[in-house]
């Protein structure tokens, strides 16, 4: 049964309360899993942590409990679970294991120019999930596809909120007045978060913040880790800067690709109203973000650059490789999800 909070418009909203825990996916986030529930006074240690697989279940979980403590936390979870001295030192192990690969994988280069570049234009026969979707895609594959981008719309330029206070001049400005426009320019019911809910609504979705964790694999779970790390790292501003900027730029084709999948799919008008919102509003934004955000923090700190190519990279590689699991799974009539919708 969907959970679904109708307000006093009319229109659907993200439940104001999460569900419970995930379950673990490894030693790592069974711990962090006790610890978090009071059953556990003790957290894996270094040995422990440097072990796992960067981009695995068992790390990308274990991340994901510490970083939602951050936004809403967990039902019986202490609101000061948040600056817990321990939780904090193996997020910081987690992170450095995580940091660590990724650095590997995008190499190092300040050549922003370049960076954007490479994405400023769309390679001909595009390979990922939205053209996978407006090409062939059926409601039930563009159901699943919403349920995981759930872990990130539901709190949709939340992540992006806290490189506010570490820009300034242009940037801030500049990010500023992005941000306002996701967060529906003043107008409770115009937030892209909520907007999201009503398109989960109208594919008969669960709408609860967090409902569909459980079913998101590791891929899923690391693009959103992503921008928490870069976020909450005031060291890594330039690289927030460089994610948002990836994420803006590639999102007006993208969306709108999805909004014609969910029309040739049957869905309902408010499924396809989020993604033709995101198909007029990115392109102005990716415009913003290149010659204001970017442009305006490279001109006050120059030595980011590295940091903005850098966002840029890790952005690509991880939504490249869960646009590729996803695609692989449907090209087969498979489950792209860990459970199934309705368990």
């Amino acid at each position: 049964m969907s959970s679904v909070t109708e307000t006093a418009t009319g229109t659907v909203d993200p439940t104001t309360s999460a569900p419970g825990l995930p379950a673990a996916r490894g030693d790592v986030s069974a711990a962090v899993r006790a610890y978090l529930r009071g059953d556990a006074d003790r957290l894996p240690d270094a040995a422990a942590t440097a072990r796992l697989d960067p981009y695995g279940e068992d790390l990308q979980l274990a991340l994901h409990l510490c970083y939602e403590l951050h936004y809403r936390g967990f039902p019986g979870v202490a609101d000061d679970a948040e600056w817990d001295p321990r939780l904090l030192e193996l997020r910081a192990r987690l992170e450095a294991v995580f940091v660590s690969a990724l650095r590997e994988e995008c190499g190092t280069t300040d050549d922003v120019a370049e960076a954007l570049g490479a994405i400023l234009v769309e390679p001909v026969g595009g390979t990922g999930a939205s053209h996978f979707l407006v090409d062939r895609g059926e409601l039930w594959q563009l159901r699943e596809y919403a349920a995981l981008r759930s872990v990130y719309h539901l709190k949709e330029a939340d992540p992006h909120a806290w490189v506010i206070p570490r820009l300034r001049g242009r940037a801030k400005a500049s990010m500023v007045a992005v941000e306002y426009d996701e967060f529906g320019c003043g107008r409770a019911e115009r937030m892209h978060a909520r907007l999201f809910a009503e398109l989960m609504a109208d594919l008969g979705l669960d709408t609860t913040y967090g409902r569909y964790v459980d079913a998101a694999g590791a891929r899923t779970l690391a693009t959103v880790n992503l921008m928490s790390l870069f976020g909450l790292h005031r060291a890594l501003r330039g690289a927030l800067v460089g994610h948002f900027a990836a994420v803006e730029i590639t999102s007006s084709p993208g969306s709108s690709r999805l909004a014609l999948a969910l029309e040739r799919a049957g869905a309902g008008p408010a499924a396809i109203r989020f993604y033709e919102e995101h198909v007029e509003a990115d392109a102005v934004h990716e415009q913003l973000v290149r010659r204001e955000v970017v442009d305006g923090l490279l001109e006050d700190e120059p030595e980011l650059a590295a940091d903005v190519a850098f966002g840029i990279h890790a952005t690509g590689l991880l939504e490249d490789r869960l646009g590729d699991a996803l695609v692989d799974a449907w090209s087969e009539g498979k489950s792209a999800l860990r459970q199934p919708l309705d368990a």
